[in-house]
């Protein structure tokens, strides 16, 4: 797999049927390995690792319904009080970030009500601080750690 912009962390792959396996801690089991996938399991691990945010906290393709179609969260991050904090939408390190994938992270939240939201695709990175008051978002360097 692609090497990404992001710390280089010990994975547990496996092979079966031709294909490559990857243990997702969070949901216990192995996982075909996609491009996609490996960007969701790096961010994970720096979520947890870097960002100090608990497992506990951290959900993987949660389901929502919009506009009577079921869609899912790459990854989505609770605070302490069980709201929604962070919607990380991950794309295959392939693909461009453009603003059909912030509309796509955008419209999710205008049911999750997140505080923050992360798209990235591996390489680059964009995190934004959600502006409830004024509906915009702040394009900031990056996503506090943990409090």
């Amino acid at each position: 797999m692609q090497e990404l912009n992001l710390p280089i962390y010990n994975f547990r792959l496996k092979s079966s049927e031709n294909k490559t396996l990857i243990f997702d801690k969070l949901r216990k089991k192995y996982l075909v390995l996609t491009p996609e996938e490996w960007v969701r399991q790096h961010y994970v691990h720096f979520l947890i690792n870097q960002k100090k945010y608990p497992v506990s906290l951290i959900a993987l393709e949660k389901q929502l319904t919009i506009n009577n179609r079921k869609k899912r969260t790459d990854i989505l991050v609770f605070n302490k009080e069980g709201n929604h904090e962070i919607i990380v939408e991950c794309k295959a390190p392939s693909i461009k970030i453009t603003q059909a994938t912030f509309d796509q992270i955008a419209r999710y939240n205008l049911k999750l009500k997140a505080n923050y939201l992360i798209v990235t695709n591996g390489l680059e990175h964009f995190y934004c601080k959600m502006d409830f008051e004024n509906e915009t978002y702040i394009f900031l360097k990056e996503i506090p750690d943990y409090q």
